[in-house]
This record gives structure tokens, sequence and C-alpha cells, in this order.
């Protein structure tokens, strides 16, 4: 080999990543979302507990001093063996503390949103509620006002009455002495009784709710050999009334019991034999039928600018 042969030199040049190529600004910047997380957590946290649970908490971190110690030696084992009981316990840690947080309050921002859907189906019961009995009182009112006003209706103005009651608004066809609705032991109406029904159908047809009919008696035995009772005599009687209503113009649909009851429920209890407990109840049963939905509110029409 020549002696004036130059030697190869090979320079191994390592390039580091820089500028914007580098991923180094990731990780500052995950690292700042993740603290921006804890601080608006934190946030949350102080909004959702009471004054109480502050202070627990701060009272569970604040620092403690430790004691001095006794034995010679302020040391891990403070001057005792390994062997012997307490010699690794820690007198500057505080000990453990278990705490039952009480429930946040009410103005919390969960426990508000869950109870947020549960008062609005509250509100809507009530409205639904108010409206049908707003309903029932304008159907009180206009058949008394029917009855005071017109005529034909004179008569029979003490033999109606009009009463709410559990089940729903009950109107009453009643026998007065000297003016009932059917004859002695028959189910075949008087006109006066059809009258009366027809004014009483021109208002329940304005209304939503099903209707309950039951015929009544009074506690006086029908005669003849025992076959044919109050019993029969009252259903047929409840069965008359709702051939009527039907007649005038109430849709069968509407028609969810038509029961006799005979002298089982008198409206007089003291005086059973009464002509007042010879009777014809109509009930429009409350929260039944197809109430009417509340039309929809329109919104403002939009104000267009001559500029726009």
């Amino acid at each position: 080999m020549a002696m004036d042969q130059q030697p190869i030199i090979i320079k191994k040049i390592k390039k580091s990543g820089g500028g914007h190529h580098g991923g180094a600004w990731k990780i500052a910047y995950a690292d700042f979302v993740t603290a921006m997380m804890a601080f608006f957590l934190l946030l949350w946290l102080l909004n959702a507990v009471s004054q109480e649970q502050l202070e627990g908490i701060a009272d569970y971190f604040a620092p403690t001093v430790s004691s001095t110690s006794q034995s010679g030696s302020g040391e891990i084992l403070g001057g005792t063996t390994v062997a012997v009981d307490g010699a690794l316990e820690d007198t500057v840690s505080r000990p453990t503390v278990t705490m039952d947080l009480p429930p946040p309050s009410a103005g919390s921002g969960g426990e508000a949103m869950q109870d947020e859907p549960v008062q609005a189906e509250v509100d809507a019961e009530e409205a639904k509620k108010k409206a049908e009995q707003d309903q029932f009182d304008k159907a009180e009112k206009d058949l008394k006002e029917a009855l005071e006003t017109l005529p034909e209706f004179q008569q029979m103005a003490q033999s109606l009455m009009i009463d709410n009651t559990p089940e729903g608004m009950r109107i009453q066809i009643v026998d007065q002495d000297g003016l009932s609705m059917f004859p002695s032991g028959s189910a075949s109406m008087y006109e006066h009784t059809e009258r009366v029904l027809g004014l009483v159908t021109e208002i329940i047809k304005k209304m939503p709710q099903d209707i309950a009919i039951s015929g009544h008696t009074d506690a006086v035995p029908m005669g003849g050999d025992g076959t044919y009772t109050n019993w029969e005599l009252s259903s047929d009687r409840a069965n008359s009334a709702r051939r009527a209503l039907l007649r005038l113009g109430v849709p069968e649909k509407r028609i969810a019991r038509v029961v006799g009851k005979a002298a089982t429920e008198p409206l007089l209890p003291d005086a059973p034999t009464d002509a007042k407990n010879r009777r014809l109840s109509i009930v429009l049963m409350r929260g039944t039928g197809e109430q009417p939905t509340p039309a929809p509110r329109t919104p403002p029409p939009s104000i267009i600018r001559p500029d726009e």
C-alpha cells in the first residue's frame, strides 16, 4: 500500500426534528387540556356541594403538626425496635377518616335537571284536571240556566240534581211526589222525562267523557210472584235511559257502564221509601274520553326589513 494514500473518513450526521414538524407541542397541549378539564371539574364540584361538605373536605386535607417524640429519638422507629407494637406507626400522616357526605342540595345541577321533567309531568297533570273541572262547572251552569229560563222545564227544575263526585260529574233525575219519571213498575218513560233527557244530552254531547248510567228504586217491594223485582226494574230503567241517549245522538262507544242498583244506594237513607230514591244517575266519568289537545302556539311571522 502506498504511503501517500489518504484515509476515508465517514461522518454520520444525526438530524433532529425541530420547528413545527416536531411532536413536543402535542404533549404540552395535552397537559394544558388535562389541566383545564381538572380546573372546570373542580369548579363544578365546588358548586355542587354544600358549605358543610366543603368544610369537611378542608379539614380532612388540613396539615397537622407531628407530636414531639418522648422516646429520645425523633426518627421513624421512635427509639423502639421493630418488634414493639407501634414502632412503625407514622405520627406525621393523618389517620384515615371515613365521612358520609349529605346529598347535594336541591340547587345542585344534576338533581335539579332530574326534577325538571318530573315537575313538568305533575304540572301537566294538574292542568289537565283543572281543564276537566272547568268543563264540569260550565256544564252544570248551562243546565241550571236552561232549567231556570226555559218555561217547559220549570216543572222539572226540582227533579234535576247535579254534583261532583270522585268518579266524575253526576247528573240525577229524581222522582218527586206527584211527578214520576216512569209509571209505577214500568220502564217506559213519560214524555217529560224524555224532554229532560234531551236537555241533558245536549250538554253531555259537547263533552268527551265516558258515561255510566245507573237505575235506582225505593225500598218498596214489587208486587206479583217475585220473579220481577226492583233489581230487574232498576236495570230496565237504566237501559231505557241508555237507548234514549243513543237515540238523541250520544255515540254508543261513550257508554261505559249500565247497571241497576235497586234500593241499595238510597238518596235518602233515613227515608228508604221516599219517592226521591227512585232516580236515574248519569255520570260523566272523570279522566276518560279523548280530551281536546291544546292548539300549538304559532310562532310570530318573521319581520323582513327592506334592506335585507
